[in-house]
């Protein structure tokens, strides 16, 4: 299907006998953060789906090993997501600690799927075949925000946009236009 996908080491530098001195040049600049954690993320989700018995090729994967690569990440979060029975279920800040899970924050999960999608097209993949772009993704993501806001009494409300305001200069002002 796309060979480039199964090679994930495609970001190592190529051999400097073979490259011209401005590809030379643009390969030594660093990264910005956002292409620095698509790559690590990419070669997390690579070695995923590695370790898995029996390896997935990254051109095979699908929507469900996306799925079970975030319910997999969990275990490293640290967003306490309250449970039903918990007596602190729906307070934004608990009094005292209790015995619920740590998990991934929506936040993190939604920007990782948007690094990986990213990734995937970059690595050959087509837009129509990319499982982080996938319906059911979308779906687990929306239930991941409700779930936790409603456990942390945090509604997740879409920020306004801030109005830019024009600064006046001393010397000018609307009442005396300059001609």
């Amino acid at each position: 299907m796309f060979s480039s996908m199964t090679n994930i080491t495609k970001f190592a530098s190529p051999s400097t006998s073979t490259s011209t001195p401005v590809q030379t040049q643009t390969q030594t600049q660093t990264l910005s953060r956002y292409e620095s954690q698509k790559r690590r993320d990419w070669n997390t989700f690579g070695q995923y789906l590695r370790n898995m018995r029996p390896p997935v090729p990254v051109s095979q994967c699908t929507c469900h090993h996306v799925l079970e690569f975030l319910r997999y990440l969990d275990q490293f979060g640290k967003t306490k997501v309250h449970l039903h029975g918990c007596s602190f279920f729906g307070q934004p800040d608990p009094p005292a600690p209790c015995s619920c899970p740590l998990r991934q924050a929506w936040g993190s999960l939604d920007a990782l799927i948007g690094r990986l999608r990213a990734a995937f097209e970059e690595h050959g993949g087509s837009p129509e075949m990319n499982p982080f772009g996938n319906g059911t993704i979308r779906v687990y993501l929306r239930e991941v925000k409700d779930c936790q806001s409603k456990a942390r009494g945090i509604p997740y409300k879409k920020k306004k946009k801030k109005k830019k305001v024009l600064k006046t200069t001393e010397g000018s002002s609307a009442s005396n236009p300059h001609f």
